[in-house]
């Protein structure tokens, strides 16, 4: 059999997301045949033998599996913390496959969370290259000026000195002790939102992913979780594509 590069192999699996085997790879856990291999190795998947840590990776593929998860706040992304804190992945009862997040929510923030054992679909929705657009709901703690929605659609500059993109802000109720935003953003920094409110002196109080691309969360109840539709499939996919048809444009820094 042809040889592949051993992070597509490893994604195939279901083990993790390909940008995930390639952080494997790299801390150097990831073993062929009992040696160290580096980015940009290859392997026969049905004759070598591949291990991440003391985890044999199987070169038959599983069944694919998309799910949208609702992760209440108090949850943390990572598939296990060495904190001991709740992970998102304790709450999708009755799956047997491993399943792993595509993207984070940070542990204070709430909604829409994919969980999927597809690798190149996982990697196609994260990779900052697509531009899929993710849409939040924000309550910020008091008013928000005109100068300040402004910036955040113009783009602010972080406190790394990264520059975000141009992003649709749009007030969807406004009270005198807090104001609630619509945000959609096509980028996917750590803890972007919060990060850009930072900037402008803006605080949050509570965040929310309501959509990734066209799926929408909906009415799944918090700590519920449910497959994807063929439909919503379809329609992140077409989302990844004419991503990939705008690429060239501007970046997220500057």
């Amino acid at each position: 059999m042809e040889e592949v590069r051993i992070q597509k192999i490893i994604a195939d699996s279901g083990y993790c997301s390909r940008r995930k085997a390639e952080e494997y790879i790299s801390a150097g856990i990831v073993t062929v045949n009992g040696r160290k291999c580096s980015l940009g190795d290859k392997a026969d998947p049905r004759a070598d033998i591949i291990r991440i840590g003391d985890d044999e990776i199987s070169a038959v593929p599983t069944e694919k599996r998309y799910i949208m998860l609702n992760k209440p706040r108090g949850y943390v992304t990572t598939m296990a913390d060495e904190k001991g804190r709740k992970t998102a992945a304790e709450l999708l009862d009755g799956i047997d496959e491993r399943l792993y997040p595509v993207g984070r929510l940070d542990r204070n923030s709430e909604g829409l969370l994919l969980f999927t054992n597809d690798g190149n679909f996982a990697n196609d929705i994260m990779h900052p290259s697509r531009h899929v657009s993710k849409t939040y709901r924000v309550t910020i703690d008091g008013r928000v000026s005109e100068e300040q929605l402004t910036r955040l659609m113009s783009g602010v500059e972080l406190d790394d000195g990264t520059w975000t993109m141009p992003c649709q802000v749009e007030v969807l109720t406004e009270e005198p002790e807090r104001t609630v935003l619509r945000f959609v953003i096509k980028q996917g920094l750590n803890r972007q939102i919060r990060r850009m409110c930072a900037a402008v002196g803006l605080q949050v109080g509570r965040l929310r992913r309501t959509a990734v691309g066209g799926v929408k969360l909906g009415m799944l109840k918090p700590g519920e979780w449910r497959e994807l539709t063929k439909d919503e499939l379809r329609s992140l996919r077409a989302a990844v594509g004419k991503g990939t048809s705008q690429r060239g444009g501007k970046g997220g820094s500057r």
